[in-house]
């Protein structure tokens, strides 16, 4: 990431592996941080017509290349085509009963996430073609048996991929298998995301106070077209050179300085490079004067509504 976009940067997003775990309860989910374990819901139990048991029948039973998806409650959890909205895209089982007899106690969360991490992160590799970009908009996820589950000697746990929002604490929806996808941790113009705390938080309207604006995408292997990885230099002149235009294009000529804005962009690393992740975003936001952190804009460039608060000032200032 370029100095100059610093601090656009998600505090969630340091993890190298980038794995998470989530899942679904029959009834209700809070979804707190992705670094907690979730359990698939209990053993469905229900009668014969029930429509939700059925779905979350298919649902656990649902081989890999499968896509899941539930309601923001974490209910009605099913088995929906790849091509729809969904939340987790399943990319294998793993069955642990050789480490755990039928006696043993479930793993504690910590080792569900190293189990899942040991276990999930090749597999979700090699489900993408051997290419997994740690940086890049899918992360590995696993859905572990409930505690029912576990007691009645069920030792399988599912691996797949997920979209994680930028403050860590919720799933983003994506459409299409991500075997089909470009991995770059992007997102599209016009999207604006959220201010907390200063830092980066999750995509909302840009009718809210929002942290920055998405003004445009662009395709760094267009301008690096031999294929090899360019330089932080490099890429930083590249952008520099492409998103005042993008900018402009779409805020309609806004003077960005006049409303206290300032025009960023992300580069991209190696690692994710070499994946094929080479789109980069430019964005529009308003660091504070002191340069800890972000300052909040409401309303879009694009209808030129943009404001951001007076500076404070001291008493007699």
């Amino acid at each position: 990431m370029s100095a100059n976009a610093q601090w656009f940067r998600s505090r969630n997003r340091t993890l190298s592996t980038r794995l998470v775990m989530a899942g679904g309860f029959v009834g209700a989910l809070l979804v707190l941080t992705l670094s907690m374990v979730f359990s698939w819901p209990v053993k469905v139990t229900a009668s014969a017509g029930d429509q939700a048991a059925e779905n979350l029948k298919a649902a656990f039973a649902a081989p890999p290349g499968s896509c899941l998806n539930w309601a923001p409650d974490g209910s009605d959890m099913r088995q929906t085509p790849c091509e729809t909205p969904h939340l987790f895209e399943v990319t294998g089982d793993v069955d642990i009963a050789a480490e755990y007899n039928a006696s043993a106690p479930s793993p504690t969360d910590e080792a569900w996430r190293e189990i899942a991490k040991k276990r999930c992160t090749d597999g979700a590799a090699a489900y993408l073609g051997g290419k997994l970009d740690p940086f890049g908009k899918y992360s590995v996820g696993a859905l572990k048996p409930s505690n029912e589950q576990w007691r009645d000697g069920d030792r399988k746990f599912r691996c797949g991929l997920q979209r994680a929002a930028p403050s860590g604490k919720a799933l983003v929806p994506t459409k299409n298998s991500a075997k089909n996808q470009n991995q770059s941790d992007v997102y599209d113009a016009g999207t604006c995301l959220a201010l907390v705390d200063k830092n980066v938080g999750d995509p909302i309207e840009c009718t809210k106070a929002h942290a920055y604006e998405i003004v445009g995408v662009i395709d760094l292997g267009e301008t690096f077209k031999d294929g090899g990885f360019p330089l932080e230099e490099q890429q930083q002149t590249a952008m520099l050179d492409q998103c005042p235009k993008l900018a402009a294009d779409y805020s309609g000529g806004l003077n960005l300085a006049d409303k206290k804005l300032t025009l960023t962009w992300d580069t991209r690393k190696q690692e994710s490079w070499d994946a094929g992740s080479k789109l980069a975003v430019c964005k529009v936001g308003a660091p504070l004067p002191d340069n800890s952190g972000l300052a909040p804009v409401t309303g879009s460039i694009k209808s030129a509504a943009a404001a951001v608060p007076p500076t404070p000032t001291t008493p007699g200032g």
